[in-house]
């Protein structure tokens, strides 16, 4: 029942993609993000579901009749640079055959991270794009946070199998990183039905990253509750969903998740940390000795033999920042910090120029929820390795598109005289954007 359900929908709206290629991008999206497939039993399981509708998009794109400009701008310069360079890096790698596997995987993310740059060209698409990723993650926060407040915090919250955050830690960071686009989507909703669902699934998020018992992910958690309440505009609601999110997960954990967690602050005694420690000096040690590091999934047992201060105790990097160094050198380190850096500078420009200006005041926002998300990102990821995932680069995306729309052109609204009332009314009109797509 599921596959069908799966097929009904992605062959149902692919018709709909055809005509408008941004339609595909969230069908592509909601594909990449909530794995719908990797929840079926049948043959829905490994259909190249991804595949067809990127296809269809693209031979969408390349047939409509809209502008096709890609928003070039330091940060989507360097993102191109940096695909370059693990391009580089990965005919270097020391496992040729897994590395090139994994650059095709993130050579099909960056590729359609552009494509939706060009295609989401509105701000009515782009709230429908956070809508996706947040109805396709948000599923897992509200599901998680349920069963956690079921079962009292005893089992992990996961993802799907063979997802990128199929494992609890990678579940904790994602959340994380999507309770800010909920509290975008929140503030901007007038229907208060809606609003009061999207806090529950909030609050439901952040107790299902507390579920997930990953340590990197509280840290990461309780650094974006703090600046998601210090960028918000009703501090009050925020704050009181925050304290209330706290007060549940106190009454519900068990003790095992506390000794997990009060393990942080002995972390010299604890293998998994070791492990982990273990790990960041192997990649130290391949990015001095190698300019182009690695290259991607190089931490294997044959690389620790031969560069970590513990050859036998291998482990996974969990860390974005060691990850990038070891497979990618310091210079692709340098340049996805850089990627960071660029992104939040850009947020800080848009709240600038809109946080006054009640028409584009909506823009603010979002920058200062990218912002929220990209400090749960950068928190957690230290003891995480997602540094290849999507959403990472969708907000860079998503920042881009924002700088495109408030540098469009600003169009004076004509003023008319209303013959009925005797006085003067503004004529209303649709203003098209900068790419001149209505």
């Amino acid at each position: 029942m599921r596959d069908l359900f799966v097929a009904a929908v992605v062959f149902g709206f692919l018709p709909m993609a055809f005509r408008k290629p941004y339609v595909g991008i969230y069908l592509w999206s909601w594909i990449g993000y909530h794995n719908p497939h990797r929840l079926c039993f049948g043959w829905a399981l490994n259909f190249p579901w991804a595949l067809i509708i990127a296809l269809v998009t693209l031979v969408a794109l390349l047939f409509s009749k809209e502008p096709k400009r890609i928003p070039w701008t330091r940060e989507t310069s360097l993102l191109l640079v940096f695909m370059l360079w693990i391009l580089l890096t990965t005919y270097f790698a020391f496992y040729a055959d897994a590395a090139w596997e994994h650059y095709i995987k993130f050579f099909k993310i960056i590729l359609m991270t552009y494509v939706t740059m060009i295609a989401v060209n509105t701000r009515q698409r782009l709230d429908g794009f956070i809508w996706i990723i947040c109805i396709s993650l948000g599923f897992y926060g509200i599901k998680g946070g349920i069963f956690t407040i079921i079962h009292g915090g005893v089992h992990h919250v996961q993802g799907p199998d063979g997802t990128f955050f199929g494992g609890n830690n990678e579940m904790a960071l994602v959340l994380a990183m999507t309770i800010p686009l909920l509290s975008y989507l929140r503030t901007q909703e007038t229907r208060g039905w809606l609003r009061l669902g999207l806090g529950a699934a909030m609050m439901l998020s952040a107790i299902a990253a507390i579920g997930s018992q990953s340590r990197g992910g509280l840290l990461g958690l309780v650094a974006m509750g703090l600046f998601l309440w210090l960028k918000t505009r009703n501090k009050l609601m925020t704050g009181l969903m925050l304290v209330t999110s706290v007060i549940i997960i106190g009454s519900i954990m068990p003790q095992a998740w506390y000794d997990r967690m009060n393990t942080i602050k002995t972390y010299d005694q604890d293998d998994s940390s070791l492990g982990r420690i273990n790990a960041w000096w192997t990649a130290w040690n391949v990015a001095k000795i190698r300019i182009t590091g690695g290259g991607m999934d190089m931490f294997r047992p044959d690389t620790f033999q031969r560069y970590a201060p513990d050859p036998n105790n291998v482990h996974d990097v969990h860390s974005i920042y060691f990850e990038q160094m070891g497979e990618q050198g310091f210079i692709g380190l340098a340049m996805f910090l850089t990627l960071g850096v660029m992104t939040w500078q850009r947020c800080n420009q848009i709240k600038k120029l809109c946080k006054k200006d009640p028409e584009r005041k909506w823009a603010a926002d979002l920058a200062a929820m990218i912002q929220v998300s990209l400090v749960g990102y950068y928190t957690a990821g230290t003891f995480l390795g997602l540094s290849y995932f999507d959403l990472f680069y969708h907000m860079i995306a998503i920042v881009v598109m924002l700088w495109t729309f408030v540098n469009q052109p600003q169009v004076s609204v004509p003023v008319v005289e209303s013959k009925a009332r005797g006085r003067l009314l503004p004529r209303r009109f649709t203003n098209k954007p900068a790419s001149g797509v209505g």
